[in-house]
């Protein structure tokens, strides 16, 4: 097993660009360990690095999310071996969906994947993702569905989750649970915040029955859709993954190593 780089060999190995990715990536995965969306050391979040080869950086397999650096994440080709020296597993699960929307989506340079309860329960409904809150409204029109075929480590999945993912920015694993992608770490985070508080609500709204639930107005779904589609890149880019960053940076600025 290779020996650890520390985190200024790491830096010294790979342009200012990746750096600063990696730094976003490590940030992102802190930020789902303090919202209490992570599944131990499952499930995973990516970022493409920008060139020909399509390298990308996943998070090792045997860290938890408030563990892992700018340094510690591993990157990988698209047929998922390291590129770099790294003493850390990868899951082949990971991979088979990260890869094939990296591949596919030149504008989905980050990929988001989670297990939380509220996800998985949402994914368990036939309905799907409802339109009862402004939350859900907003990112209703973006959300995709994949039908679950086990454990994703068969390689020919890659392209069914292709096809159904489409030219959405969001999917519904069914039975499984939330994905997003984004052109930047930050709009990817901020699609996951929307869909992850839309399921959550959703599920309170139903605990209390289905009778005494308050559809919207005719038409109003569709506003508040064509409202999300450019608000939440601009959430993501500019207002709140900044202020995220931030929180981070306060909590535990340790990710940056």
């Amino acid at each position: 097993m290779a020996t650890q780089l520390k985190p200024l060999e790491v830096r010294a190995l790979v342009s200012e660009e990746e750096w600063q990715l990696r730094v976003e990536l490590a940030c992102a995965y802190r930020l789902v360990a303090h919202f209490g969306w992570d599944d131990l050391i499952f499930t995973h979040l990516s970022v493409r690095i920008p060139g020909p080869e399509h390298h990308f950086l996943i998070n090792p397999y045997n860290l938890m999310f408030d563990e892992i650096t700018a340094s510690s994440l591993v990157k990988i080709d698209v047929n998922g071996h390291p590129v770099m020296d790294t003493p850390y597993l990868t899951n082949p699960a990971g991979f088979t969906i990260h890869s094939a929307i990296h591949m596919a989506r030149e504008d989905a340079r980050a990929v988001i994947h989670l297990h939380t309860p509220h996800g998985q329960a949402v994914s368990a409904m036939a309905e799907g993702l409802m339109p009862l809150t402004q939350t859900a409204m907003l990112i209703r029109d973006e959300v995709a569905y994949h039908d679950y075929e086990g454990v994703a480590v068969d390689l020919d999945e890659r392209e069914r989750l292709v096809a159904d993912l489409g030219d959405k920015c969001a999917m519904i694993l069914r039975n499984h649970g939330t994905l997003t992608v984004g052109e930047t770490v930050g709009e990817a985070f901020i699609r996951m915040y929307f869909l992850e508080r839309a399921c959550e609500a959703q599920c309170l709204a139903l605990a209390a029955g289905r009778d005494g639930l308050h559809a919207p107005p005719q038409g109003t779904p569709e506003k508040t859709a064509a409202q999300g589609r450019e608000g939440l890149k601009l959430v993501g880019r500019m207002l709140a993954w900044p202020a995220l960053v931030r929180r981070m940076d306060r909590l535990d600025p340790s990710f940056r190593s």
